[in-house]
């Protein structure tokens, strides 16, 4: 039981510590062969800041445990709006821009509504999963083509694409898509054998321990834009992160194995992740309409939401494990 749990330790350390470097070497990449500073912030950090969820799904679905993929995907989503949103808001308030209002949030939210349909038969078909990949897709194209018409909207700086040599950098991409790859695969075999053990469904284990360990790198990319006081950049990346790992991470899964879903996810898990969807975009609108920010009161509501939704999945895993 030892070496599993060092597993998913040690596989979650080497997750972070080798999306980040992937992300610092692809950066500076694109960077050197003559990609703009704006698209290397949508394409490139975009893609690899959401890069521990698409490998560990990948993984579990390939490893037959695609409950671990869905939990990791949904779990993600709650504990970006819950979690991040709740700590930035503590640090300091978040003011909301006008474009997320008009454009990001009604396509979270039918991103959110679709997502909850295909569950309605409790499978997640390959061919569903492609129309969530051709999805993924069109909202990238179009948002490159946002970005590109207007890039004051998306303030890419370029402090934050790393200084090396094409030599490093190339290292540090393959050395990070190395390790990540690897750490992704010990920590789902990690997790899986925790389960049996104990008799705990891999659904719960998704939306606990992989969707926060996931997240952490989205988390302290939000502390450092609050340090730096960009708050406006923490709610475009969690938007940005729930968009990618709903469309894409679901959808790659999927297509690698279709995947049979446990009835909770839809009684459950999804109701939280729209409802909590629903909660950002009510503050939002109201922050809209009058020029307000989500306050650290609204945070602390936010925080709480997360750690009793978790507590309760903890609380479902107790009697079962003793």
């Amino acid at each position: 039981m030892i070496l599993p749990l060092i597993a998913v330790l040690g596989g979650l350390c080497f997750l972070i510590w080798s999306a980040d470097r992937f992300i610092d070497g692809a950066a500076t990449i694109a960077k050197h062969y003559g990609m703009p500073p704006l698209l290397v912030g949508i394409v490139i950090i975009g893609f690899g800041t959401s890069a521990p969820e698409i490998v560990v799904s990948a993984f579990s679905a390939w490893q037959g445990t695609p409950n671990l993929a869905l939990g990791n995907a949904y779990g993600s989503n709650i504990a970006n709006i819950g979690l991040i949103i709740g700590i930035a808001a503590l640090i300091s308030p978040i003011a909301m821009q006008s474009s997320l209002m008009r454009r990001e949030f009604p396509l979270l939210l039918l991103v959110t509504g679709i997502a909850a349909w295909q569950l309605q038969d409790l499978v997640i078909t390959r061919t569903e999963s492609i129309v969530l990949l051709v999805l993924f897709v069109l909202l990238m194209g179009w948002t490159i083509y946002q970005g590109m018409k207007h890039p004051e909207e998306l303030p890419i700086e370029e402090e934050d694409i790393p200084n090396m040599t094409i030599t490093a950098a190339w290292l540090w991409t393959l050395v990070g898509l190395i390790v990540l790859m690897i750490s992704s695969r010990i920590m789902v075999w990690g997790a899986a054998e925790i389960a049996r053990h104990f008799g705990v469904d891999e659904l719960l284990i998704g939306l606990t321990i992989f969707a926060v360990g996931t997240s952490l790198p989205e988390l302290a990319s939000a502390i450092a834009a609050m340090r730096k006081n960009q708050p406006d950049i923490v709610m475009g990346n969690v938007i940005g992160s729930n968009l990618f790992n709903t469309l894409a991470v679901v959808g790659i899964a999927g297509t690698i194995k279709p995947m049979s879903v446990s009835p909770e996810v839809l009684s459950r898990d999804i109701p939280v992740m729209a409802g909590m969807t629903i909660a950002l975009m009510l503050m939002g609108i109201k922050l809209y309409q009058r020029g307000g920010r989500i306050n650290r009161y609204e945070g602390a509501l936010l925080l709480f939401a997360f750690i009793a939704y978790n507590g309760y999945l903890i609380y479902t895993i107790l009697p079962t494990s003793t």
